[in-house]
């Protein structure tokens, strides 16, 4: 079903926040802040709302700069803003943030992001880990490596010949439409999102999704990589904040959940004490939108309950 609530969120960056949120059905035990992905928007995690809200969970699921139905005047669709979009990002995720703690206070928030949502998703832990009580980062890339370097020089060659408010040439090519070609038997080159084909219909007919992503946004996303990849940058989260990893072992977006497994080596390496980590086998991209997506949720739900307990 769809989301039964819809707002709009004044951002102190100056953006309109469009925001869906689904109460939970009976006592609340605690909320899921969902950050989604590129090239979609919030609506279409309503079917994951309406699961957690059976298991005691209020969502609040915003979309994101460039995305969906929310509005800047620096920001239109496939653009975060100019200047600093990534840091306009986070903090249009803190305003949301802010907004679930006056009006469910005193209840433990999780945030989860998927995809482009992961990478906002550990860029906020960073920034503001003392406010929630777990994170979810799935389906996320954090190793970018000499291959990033590689991809923000494509971009600022880009930038140089054509502007950092269009669309870029190269990274459809090197993502979207390489993971397309890398699913065998492809019926369509959005099938690396699922093995659903009804899904895959869905995204592909929803006029919110797939487009191509900008110049300047492509090298925001990159910023959130590199952030992510640096060690560094992990020293304020506390060690046992209970982090929630997860892929799918067909996902090219993630090399067949190397780059989970990557990430949640480098952590355990740092030392985070409280991590789950899973590959699911033969999953795509949009774990929620997989065939085993019953499966999947079944067992976020059932970390965010010992999570929730343990506050």
């Amino acid at each position: 079903m769809p989301f039964s609530d819809q707002r709009a969120l004044a951002s102190p960056t100056g953006a309109s926040v469009n925001f869906y949120m689904r109460k939970a059905d009976g006592k609340a035990r605690g909320v899921v802040q969902i950050s989604h992905g590129l090239a979609e928007h919030a609506a279409r995690y309503a079917h994951f709302a309406d699961f957690l809200a059976t298991r005691g969970y209020h969502t609040y699921a915003h979309d994101h700069r460039g995305h969906g139905h929310t509005t800047a005047p620096d920001a239109p669709l496939g653009k975060f803003g100019d200047p600093s979009g990534g840091d306009k990002v986070i903090a249009d995720v803190l305003a949301v943030h802010d907004l679930i703690a006056t009006e469910q206070a005193g209840l433990p928030v999780i945030a989860f992001g998927h995809s482009m949502g992961g990478l906002i998703a550990l860029n906020f832990v960073q920034k503001h880990s003392p406010r929630i009580q777990g994170a979810a980062v799935w389906n996320a890339n954090f190793t970018a490596g000499i291959a990033g370097r590689a991809a923000l020089a494509i971009l600022a060659w880009e930038r140089f010949r054509l502007g950092s408010d269009v669309p870029s040439r190269m990274l459809p090519r090197l993502t979207f439409q390489a993971w397309g070609k890398a699913v065998p038997g492809h019926r369509t080159l959005f099938d690396w999102l699922s093995r659903d084909p009804a899904e895959v219909d869905k995204y592909i007919a929803d006029p919110l999704c797939g487009w191509d992503a900008s110049v300047s946004l492509w090298r925001d996303l990159f910023g959130f990589i590199f952030n992510g990849a640096d060690d560094s940058h992990f020293t304020g989260i506390a060690k046992n904040l209970p982090i929630n990893l997860a892929g799918g072992e067909k996902d090219p977006a993630t090399s067949g959940g190397k780059a989970v497994e990557h990430l949640t080596g480098r952590m355990r390496r740092m030392g985070f004490s409280n991590l789950v980590s899973k590959v699911y086998a033969e999953t795509r991209h949009e774990s929620l939108n997989e065939v085993n997506r019953n499966i999947i949720m079944e067992e976020f739900a059932g970390w965010a309950d010992k999570v929730t307990a343990s506050r």
